[in-house]
This record gives structure tokens, sequence and C-alpha cells, in this order.
């Protein structure tokens, strides 16, 4: 499971058996969360964040979306 980005407690991480569309799961202590990232943001499952991590998960994704998308090449377009 590669650690994309760990910013404020939150790991950003692929899973190595991952499928499209592309997205990317994080986790912070017992919550976890998958945020598709094409064709649009979204979060499509959602366990244990409040409203606000989510906000502030979404906007660490906004700033880090192009590295995200890179890495997300990089690991699975072999």
């Amino acid at each position: 499971m590669p650690t994309i980005l760990l910013i404020n407690g939150f790991r950003f991480f692929f899973y190595l058996n991952e499928h499209e569309p592309i997205h990317i799961h994080v986790s912070k202590g017992d919550s976890e969360a998958r945020i598709v990232l094409i064709p649009a943001i979204d979060v499509s499952y959602c366990r244990g964040f409040k409203k606000n991590e989510l906000r502030t998960i979404i906007e660490i994704i906004i700033d880090n979306y192009e590295k995200i998308i890179e890495k997300w090449h990089e690991t699975f377009d072999k």
C-alpha cells in the first residue's frame, strides 16, 4: 500500500490491486474513506470521518490533485 501523502495525520494511499475509476484511500485512526478523483472528486465511501474532516481531506486532495494522479499512473500504468 504505497503512501502518497501524509498530512495532518491523514494518510493518503493506494492498495496495490486498484482498479478504475482513479481514486485514493484516506485513513486516520480508525476512520477511512475512498475518494474518486476522475471524472470528478466524489466521496464514494466514508466511515468515521466528521464533515469538517472530509472538507479538510477534499482540500488536501485539491491542493495535491496533479501529484496524486501522477502517482496513480506511475503505480498502475506499467
